[in-house]
């Protein structure tokens, strides 16, 4: 049964992979009962979580089996409730690849003008390239748009981009997958094999991956970074309960007033 899920996890498109999820979260509560691990964003706890991740950065215990939140998206969900006025401020936001997780309800909030984008994800209002977001400039107070640079042909140029569309004084969380052994961002336009793809960057359709200098390349669009870390601001316990990685960093991009 493991193996079929990999499988399946792996091979299937995205968009059959969210309609699939919405028949498998009727069920998950049942399958996986239980009070060892839970997931702040849904408010459920399980007996586990599912494994979720390329052969070559495979993680088990990771992915909430009702709602489909990842470490990355609960270490967020906590950072917006602890330290960010964003459930009960009025603000504009732009959403870009909206996470399932967070999409139903961030549309749901009274407070927020809320937009999403993306290039092809059937969650998104609009359809555009990220290289050339075709919106004005300083609109939006708040934007988001995790895992979505490693997948780009020019990161730097669609950084900018979020500079531009993004109001003085505005903030935005940009996730990527991050390798922190690693000093310098390692990209090679010459690797186009999926299978190598995996290999060098962690999955089939990445095209670099960040190393720890990818704080500077959000400088270099023009934000200002400040730095939330997952060990110093979460005790041991809270880190197991709610699987975060207890190494990463959750960079804010500020855009100076």
């Amino acid at each position: 049964m493991k193996k079929i899920y990999k499988f399946l996890l792996n091979t299937l498109p995205r968009p059959l992979l969210i309609r699939l999820s919405f028949v498998f979260k009727r069920i998950a509560p049942f399958l996986y009962k239980g009070n060892k691990v839970a997931c702040p964003v849904c408010e459920r706890s399980f007996s586990k979580f599912l494994s979720y991740g390329s052969e070559v950065a495979h993680r088990e215990n990771v992915l909430c089996p009702y709602d489909l939140t990842l470490e990355r998206h609960r270490l967020m969900w906590l950072y917006l409730q602890q330290e960010t006025d964003f459930f009960t401020n009025k603000q504009e936001v732009l959403h870009i690849a909206p996470e399932q997780c967070f999409h139903g309800k961030f549309k749901a909030q009274k407070n927020l003008k809320y937009l999403t984008g993306d290039l092809v994800s059937p969650l998104a209002e609009l359809h555009f390239d990220l290289h050339e977001i075709p919106l004005e400039d300083d609109r939006f107070d708040v934007i988001f748009c995790n895992h979505v640079l490693e997948h780009v042909d020019d990161a730097l140029q669609c950084m900018r981009e979020l500079h531009r569309v993004m109001k003085p004084g505005g903030w935005g969380i940009f996730q990527v997958p991050q390798d922190l052994t690693r000093e310098i961002t390692y990209e090679d336009p010459t690797i186009t094999s999926p299978e190598e793809r995996e290999k060098h960057f962690w999955q089939k359709d990445h095209v670099r991956l960040f190393g720890l200098d990818y704080p500077e390349w959000l400088k270099r669009a023009g934000f200002e970074v400040e730095e939330f870390h997952t060990s110093d601001e979460f005790p041991p316990e809270d880190i197991e309960r709610y699987r975060l990685m207890s190494k990463e960093i959750l960079y804010i991009a500020r855009k100076k007033a």
